[in-house]
């Protein structure tokens, strides 16, 4: 949102009616839907007694943040860049954890500025020299880092690829008097987005064992364990059940997004968590048959999953097509007149962290009524 558009739509904050006015693009998002599922996430975690640690590469959000951790279970931030912990953090939040590993000569001088902040910093690593160069770092600093083996639990990006180099590195790290171990991680992205709840059931239950075998060989080897992090939204409700887990790493809950909306979240079926982020675009033009063109492209949304999906302000059956950087195109069911010229089109963002990390700011409607405007702190490609 350039600085005009922003000034704009801040002049719509508090008047009824405001949010048919919205200088477009814009990313909205429903406080309604936000806050139910911060709720729904919070009471999922309190009933079975597992701790939240919320994703800030979904948000990038210091004001989305603070309402996670408002609404309860949130035990502190997972954040995969060494920027978006900077971002956080300068909002006065702590309790970090970074969940890729960090590493480079550029990188630790920060990452030993941010842990003078921070009451709380935590790091992973899944390599040996990734835990030399901590270890040398922080013992010349005279500081020392909490440190988790990060696994690789079947999605090959990062992790120790057995138990036995997981316990390898554990050993490596309880060994370092600069260095602290707290624990494991393992994230299986891979299977967040099984549709079908009993096919993502059954992917997660080798993933929760293989972490639960690692925990209870360093227990038996008289090391620490305290924190086995990792799960997501998509399977939140099984690893919460599954008693491996101390928190889990849910990120997607708090907006949703096509990719999840088409995931069955619950074992009962019920729809968990409501759609609560959209990009609102404008109708431009309609000179033509069939179809209207509109002031959002692929500089609005994310292109690396489905498309956005028409949820309001075009007739039942509409699509949506990207048609160049700055426009896209509003496909019409046969037969049916198109919405008027500056109307505006409600879309479904198709994946929520790649999509708000195009933008600088959400705007927060609740009703019609504008409420507020938040920037997005952490966006852009954060090193």
């Amino acid at each position: 949102m350039n600085p005009e558009s922003l000034a704009w739509n801040e002049r719509l904050v508090g008047l009824p009616g405001g949010a048919a006015r919205l200088d477009t693009p814009a990313l909205v998002l429903d406080l309604d839907a936000f806050e139910h599922n911060l709720a729904a996430m919070a009471a999922t975690a309190r009933a079975q007694r597992v701790k939240l640690r919320p994703h800030a590469k979904t948000h990038k959000s210091v004001t989305v943040a603070r309402r996670q951790l408002e609404a309860g279970e949130v035990v502190g931030f997972c954040c995969a860049k060494l920027g978006e912990a900077e971002a956080l953090a300068r909002g006065g939040l702590d309790h970090l954890l970074l969940t890729s590993p960090v590493f480079g000569e550029s990188k630790l001088p920060r990452l030993l500025a941010l842990h003078v902040r921070l009451a709380d910093l935590a790091v992973v690593v899944d390599d040996p020299q990734q835990v030399e160069a901590l270890a040398q770092a922080f013992a010349a600093a005279g500081r020392r880092l909490r440190v988790l083996v990060d696994v690789d639990v079947g999605s090959h990006r990062f992790g120790a690829p057995s138990v036995a180099d997981a316990l390898a590195l554990a050993r490596r790290i309880a060994a370092e008097p600069a260095l602290e171990l707290a624990g494991i991680q393992g994230y299986a992205g891979s299977i967040q987005h099984i549709a079908d709840y009993a096919e993502r059931a059954a992917a997660a239950g080798p993933v929760a064992a293989q972490l639960a075998e690692i925990r209870d060989a360093l227990r038996a080897e008289g090391l620490r364990c305290p924190i086995v992090t990792g799960a997501g939204t998509g399977s939140h409700e099984i690893d919460a059940r599954g008693g491996v887990f101390t928190d889990l790493q849910v990120g997607s809950y708090a907006f949703m997004d096509v990719e999840y909306l088409d995931c069955v979240l619950a074992a009962d079926g019920s729809p968990r968590f409501r759609p609560a982020l959209e990009v609102r675009t404008r109708v431009l033009s309609r000179r033509h048959a069939g179809f209207v063109t509109t002031d959002a492209g692929t500089k609005c949304f994310a292109t690396d999953g489905p498309l956005p999906r028409v949820v309001g302000g075009a007739p039942a059956g509409s699509t949506y097509r990207m048609a160049g950087d700055q426009f896209g195109r509003l496909i019409l069911p046969e037969g049916t007149e198109g919405p008027p010229l500056g109307a505006i089109v409600r879309c479904l963002v198709p994946h929520c962290d790649p999509t708000v990390n195009l933008w600088d700011h959400l705007v927060c409607v609740r009703g019609d009524t504008v409420e507020a405007i938040w920037p997005i702190e952490g966006r852009g490609a954060v090193a």
